[in-house]
């Protein structure tokens, strides 16, 4: 009881500053994954909850870090991990950057990546565009 009435003063007071609460500890999908976004802050943290199969076979499991940096007025930034099967826990860091949308359910991320043949890279570059889309509080 005292935890929800504590997060009801917080929500009001950000409310009062002028700064919305974020959906803080909330579960979104990507590509079939559902993933949990945390935050203090600024800072964001999305953590996969339900990995998909194919992600599972590269060792994601649930609590594994996929993306972790800040929004920037209604954008996110930071680093985000690419899993391979070849590589187990050896994920592919690099930076995206993207908006937010206006009704906040939605977060667009897009960045580039040297492209990896079982862990080797290749010489070659990638473009990729990551689309989180809210669920529900998790």
């Amino acid at each position: 009881m005292i935890k929800y009435f504590l997060k009801a003063i917080l929500a009001s007071a950000m409310m009062a500053a002028g700064t919305a609460p974020s959906l803080a500890d909330s579960c979104w999908d990507h590509n079939g994954s559902l993933l949990r976004l945390k935050a203090s802050g600024n800072q964001r943290w999305l953590y996969y909850e339900r990995p998909r199969a194919t992600l599972r076979q590269a060792g994601v499991g649930p609590g594994t870090l996929l993306f972790d940096g800040r929004k920037v007025g209604n954008r996110y930034e930071g680093n985000i991990r690419r899993f391979s099967r070849f590589c187990p826990g050896e994920p592919l860091v690099y930076w995206v950057e993207g908006p937010v949308r206006s009704d906040q359910l939605q977060v667009t991320l897009f960045g580039s990546y040297e492209v990896h043949e079982r862990c080797q890279p290749t010489g070659s570059m990638a473009s990729d565009r990551l689309v989180f889309t809210y669920s529900h509080q998790c």
